[in-house]
């Protein structure tokens, strides 16, 4: 398993090494022992979770207050693109993104540290999304932005079909940077 930084502070991919053969492949899609060379803990007390979403949806943009939450980020079936942005106010890459396609067939990994921003469109016709989260959820912690604000200008590869209530209700960045304290553009 090979382990890249990206340019985000903290955030990590892990791409396993797939072994193909006529039966078809089996691969390692985590190793404790590797993410914990790379300061990766998940902790005893990670939670496993999953989502489906069908092509053009958009899950996010989430994120927890308070100590945050680290996840590790996979697609089992089908395509995503992830997006990432940093809102750690005391990190050199602050309200930078990062945008990383995800798939199964390279089985990559995204390693998100606490203070982030997180959501995702699905590629293809369905896409199963894992995540291994390093704590319980708490909905009092929860923090969303909406995934088309103009400030942040994502560009999303495919026509929006469907969000969340919650995801078209979120606040904008402009507020999010108003309750970190960072008032700037």
């Amino acid at each position: 398993m090979q382990v890249e930084e990206t340019e985000l502070a903290g955030v990590l991919l892990f791409r396993p090494t797939p072994h193909h053969d006529e039966r078809g492949l089996f691969t390692r899609t985590f190793d404790a022992a590797i993410a914990r060379e790379h300061g990766v803990d998940l902790g005893e007390a990670a939670q496993d979770s999953q989502s489906r979403s069908r092509r053009g949806v958009i899950r996010g943009l989430h994120g927890r207050s308070g100590r945050g939450e680290a996840k590790l980020v996979r697609c089992a079936h089908g395509v995503i693109l992830d997006t990432v942005i940093d809102i750690r106010p005391d990190s050199p890459t602050f309200g930078r993104r990062l945008q990383v396609r995800l798939d199964d067939t390279a089985f990559t990994h995204l390693y998100v540290p606490p203070g982030m921003l997180h959501g995702f469109q699905a590629l293809s016709e369905t896409a199963d999304v894992c995540y291994r989260i390093d704590r319980p959820h708490d909905p009092d912690e929860d923090i969303a932005v909406r995934y088309d604000d103009p400030d942040l200008a994502i560009d999303w590869p495919l026509p929006v079909t469907v969000v969340s209530a919650r995801d078209a209700q979120a606040p904008s960045w402009r507020s999010l940077l108003s309750a970190l304290g960072r008032d700037r553009g």
